[in-house]
């Protein structure tokens, strides 16, 4: 088992699936303690299994990060078990919306709720945290490609990824008397769902392994401490913007 992580308490949002997941299993594969958080129970205890099963350290805490009181609650759960926080992974997100004048309020505010609320309900708690650490802390929001760019068919997805774009820049200028890093990752073109398949069966889908994504948050969490990346893209090879 690698280090890079070792001893550092992580939570990651949105890991019961997906980029999540794969940010989770390679935390853990760094010795980091995770805390594998999202809405369904099953899924979450699947991924901790999984961590588990190959050495490393997990707990699942199911949570609705639209819920203001279950982000307090995994906050407040985190730091009972172990005391700290010292990465945080803001990763749930919906899409969904479609064009703009096809889009009801509802799903806009579903949209709108999860990626950005929640985002920014569990940047807060976890910036609470990390500032009464002398080591302070690093935030990580998965933005996308629509958070640098937008299509046709993207608004309502597009404007809460632009969004998490100016929470983390606002929060990265905020944290920095407290030593908290804060960097947004913006993917495009994953393959997310296949998380569980073989590399081979990843690469011959052409699109970016979730493992690719788990790197990068990896190296976003290990820079030394005098050195940030704000943001980073990640697109699918050939993309055409």
């Amino acid at each position: 088992m690698s280090t890079r992580l070792h001893g550092k308490v992580a939570v990651v949002t949105g890991s019961s699936s997906g980029i999540g997941k794969a940010i989770a299993l390679t935390f853990a594969a760094e010795g980091a303690r995770v805390i594998v958080a999202a809405r369904r129970r099953d899924l979450c205890e699947r991924t901790v299994q999984q961590i588990t099963q190959r050495g490393g350290q997990a707990l699942a805490l199911p949570t609705d990060v639209a819920v203001e009181a279950q982000v307090e609650r995994m906050m407040a759960e985190t730091v009972r078990q172990y005391g700290r926080l010292d990465i945080l992974v803001n990763n749930a997100g919906i899409g969904g919306g479609g064009r703009i004048v096809e889009t009801s309020t509802e799903a806009f505010d579903e949209v709108i709720g999860t990626n950005l609320r929640g985002t920014f309900f569990c940047c807060r708690a976890g910036f609470r945290l990390m500032m009464t650490q002398p080591e302070g802390g690093t935030i990580l929001n998965m933005s996308s490609v629509c958070g640098v760019q937008a299509w046709a068919g993207t608004g309502a997805y597009s404007a809460s990824k632009h969004a998490i774009m100016a929470l983390s820049k606002s929060l990265a200028d905020e944290g920095r008397r407290y030593k908290i890093k804060v960097s947004a990752i913006c993917p495009g073109g994953v393959a997310d769902a296949l998380v569980d398949a073989s590399p081979e069966e990843i690469r011959r889908t052409e699109q970016i392994s979730p493992f690719d994504i788990a790197e990068t948050a990896v190296y976003l969490a290990t820079l030394g401490p005098h050195a940030v990346v704000h943001h980073v893209v990640v697109d699918r090879l050939g993309a055409e913007w």
